[in-house]
């Protein structure tokens, strides 16, 4: 680690801090459809200096956020979700009096969304010159201001006392125009979709801010309103002449033109990157995805033309796309994009992107997962009909499960939970609380083959209703060498729970167990997995059943590295096995590092569940017991991968 000499100066430890608004964007889910008619919102981070903190973050540079949320849950969710995605939440200002903006949205046309602002008197529109932190500025390589903000007095004094100090320290500035007409009180709240409206005080304003600034990003309609003139070339040689800034012009579906010097009387003769002619479903937020990936480059020092494209492809993700900030590309996904391009127009539809881009933007890596599998439905109700014991005393036993695993786990990471929803629903409340790494619940029908879903086959209506955290469990009892008109249809089943679980955004664990219907050879596990990736099924995690050599792991481990290089990993099942036999298989797989763990179930509950159930134990000697084997196995497996407990 390299050590700072007393009285030398570190350097700007971020890329870039975002000044200005921030809102929960609330985006209509019916397509083609007027907002009056609108049913149902999906909740996303919005407002331009947010979304772009969020999409530069995720093209990997260090950006922060300069706001105000309110001191509600909606403004809770902005500093929180901002935090997962990597943006540093230090100049979030908590505003004990004022709520949160809102924003709805609906996507009624090609190129037409219709939007209301909830921002009277919002948290972000009371930001002042105190929430401006010397410090903070200067901890930054450039700061970036939004034209929303000089509509007030005090928030323009806190974006101009940030610009102060940016210059002071040879910081760069970024003015982002980003004009809206109706927030400027020029148009009517029905109106927020509205681009231009003609305005002299807005043209002061922005005007007034040019000079200081090192790149100036607009559309035609921003250039427009920045310098006060009629037509474009007109604006741009105003804007030339106040600033000596690098001029970027959007202009949607044609990409932008980029001028870095005298702007000549060719409106066309400038810098121009790579296009990417695409579907365009969503025009919303483009114009901050596009800021995001032309800093990733000019922040990196890029030439402006590599700039320019990486800024067209990340505005072509946006407009292909329903949301904002949750819709812009990760390094990895852009990298992939520009590298492979897309045989689809509307990238939406592109399935290998779609994966990159899931997958790249899960949030929180887990190196180590040991799970307490309390999700047994048929085993537990087969213990109470033997000793005539209602079946709610399983709600309850499950209960005493989670606080078993807590014990053991005691806050620390790498630890989770495989809970069932017929009776464990509140087992699920009380895991909740217990800050556990991962939370999984089955779908599949106890012991059906062909596999069928347990409470109704469409799945997607049930997912819905899940935590976001939750992951679906499905077991399939599946093997290679099935009947062909079994195999199809399991894996219709199963490829049709993959898509409805990215169309929710819930991660899947694939159970997979083969040898209650044939031999388990070397080739067994690898062969089925080999056989699901080739329906475009990639799973988040994968649970099997220990392998008999070093060999078959090592194939289930290249099948794995071969079709998802990003899937998080395997946990072993136990099937009931005694603890020395699972100790024993934990050490085979060590030449699998796909592996990450268990997910244990009957092998530590089935002693506690029958003395418990029958009344030979109480509470206490049933969590203890539980926690004891749960320990005993955590501990094995700590031990192979040298992790100590």
């Amino acid at each position: 680690m390299a050590v700072t000499q007393p009285g030398t100066n570190p350097g700007p430890s971020l890329d870039v801090i975002a000044i200005g608004r921030s809102s929960v964007d609330l985006y209509g889910q019916q397509i083609g459809s007027k907002l009056e008619n609108i049913a149902s919102f999906a909740k996303s981070v919005g407002g331009c200096p947010a979304n772009i903190a969020i999409g530069t973050a995720r093209l990997g540079l260090k950006s922060g956020l300069i706001t105000r949320v309110g001191d509600e849950q909606m403004g809770r969710f902005i500093r929180e979700q901002s935090a997962r995605e990597g943006v540093a939440t230090d100049g979030i200002v908590t505003d004990k009096e004022r709520l949160t903006a809102l924003v709805l949205l609906a996507v009624e046309a090609e190129g037409v969304s219709p939007m209301i602002f909830y921002r009277s008197d919002c948290a972000d529109m009371a930001l002042e010159e105190g929430d401006i932190d010397e410090a903070y500025i200067k901890s930054s390589r450039a700061v970036l201001v939004s034209g929303t903000h000089f509509s007030r007095t005090n928030t323009e004094a806190a974006q101009r006392k940030a610009i102060r100090i940016a210059k002071a320290n040879g910081r760069k500035v970024i003015f982002d125009i980003d004009y809206r007409p109706n927030l400027w009180g020029l148009a009517g709240h029905a109106e927020g979709f509205e681009r231009y409206v003609k305005s002299d005080r807005v043209s002061s304003k922005m005007k007034e801010t040019l000079p200081d600034c090192d790149l100036i990003i607009g559309t035609e309609e921003e250039i427009l309103i920045a310098s006060g003139a009629d037509d474009v070339l007109g604006a741009l040689k105003e804007i030339r002449r106040l600033s000596p800034a690098t001029i970027v012009l959007k202009r949607g579906a044609m990409g932008c033109i980029v001028y870095d010097g005298p702007i000549s009387d060719d409106l066309e003769a400038g810098i121009v990157g790579e296009g990417f002619p695409i579907e365009v479903f969503n025009v919303l937020g483009a114009g901050d995805a596009f800021m995001s990936g032309f800093l990733r480059g000019w922040l990196k020092g890029e030439p402006l033309k590599t700039c320019a494209t990486w800024a067209n492809a990340c505005g072509a993700f946006a407009v292909s796309r329903l949301l904002c900030s949750p819709e812009y590309p990760t390094w990895t996904e852009l990298d992939f994009f520009l590298k492979n391009g897309s045989k689809h127009r509307a990238l939406r539809k592109d399935e290998a992107i779609n994966h990159i881009h899931w997958a790249s933007n899960r949030k929180g890596d887990i190196p180590l997962l040991m799970a307490l599998a309390i999700d047994h439905r048929s085993q537990l109700t087969s213990v109470c009909d033997e000793l005539g014991v209602d079946y709610r005393q399983i709600v309850a036993f499950k209960r005493l499960a989670v606080e078993a695993a807590a014990r053991v786990a005691d806050g620390r990471g790498g630890y989770g939970m495989l809970i069932d929803e017929r009776f464990g629903r509140d087992a699920f409340f009380d895991a909740a609380t217990k800050n556990f790494s991962w939370i999984g619940r089955p779908v599949e029908l106890p012991g059906s083959k062909p596999l069928r879903f347990e409470f109704s086959q469409d799945i997607g209506s049930q997912l819905v209703e899940w935590p976001l955290d939750h992951c679906i469990k499905c077991l399939c009892f599946y093997h290679p060498d099935d009947p062909a008109e079994l195999k199809s249809e399991q894996q219709e089943k199963l490829r049709a729970l993959f898509e409805a679980a990215r169309k929710v955004g819930r991660e899947l664990l694939v159970e997979i167990i083969a040898s209650k219907n044939g031999p388990l050879t070397d080739d067994t596990i690898s062969t089925a997995m080999e056989e699901l990736y080739a329906l475009g099924i990639k799973p988040d995690w994968w649970k099997l059943e220990p392998q008999a050599s070093s060999a078959a792991w090592k194939k289930i481990d290249a099948i794995i590295a071969r079709n998802d290089p990003w899937c998080r990993g395997i946990v072993l099942l136990g099937l009931e096995a005694p603890a020395d036999e699972l100790v024993k298989g934990f050490e085979a797989t060590l030449a699998a590092p796909s592996v990450k763990g268990f997910a244990v179930g009957r092998t530590i509950f089935s002693d506690a569940a029958r003395s418990w159930l029958s009344g030979k134990i109480d509470d206490e000697q049933a969590i203890s017991d539980m926690a004891g084997r749960f320990r005993e196995l955590t501990e094995a497996w700590l031990k192979t991968r040298g992790l100590g407990s």
